[in-house]
């Protein structure tokens, strides 16, 4: 899987998790819906990590708890 799979996947998994829809995950951070969107759709490529850190902060984890998942794990990641 790439990398943009990788967080798009982890970025769904935590909203579900928190029961967060995208517009309530903009509220709490700032980050515009529609980049909440392309991320979640993989239309971006390269995500910032100042997004990430601000998506994190909304979801309530540091940038580490975004990372600590398996999915971001050595062999998974083909990119």
């Amino acid at each position: 899987m790439t990398l943009s799979e990788a967080v798009a996947l982890r970025l769904e998994e935590l909203m579900e998790e928190r029961h967060l829809t995208q517009y309530r995950l903009y509220k709490l951070t700032g980050v515009a819906q529609s980049t909440i969107g392309d991320i979640r759709l993989q239309r971006n490529q390269s995500v910032s990590l100042l997004i990430l850190h601000e998506l994190a902060q909304g979801l309530g984890i540091s940038l580490y708890d975004f990372f600590d998942s398996p999915l971001f794990k050595g062999d998974n990641i083909t990119d």
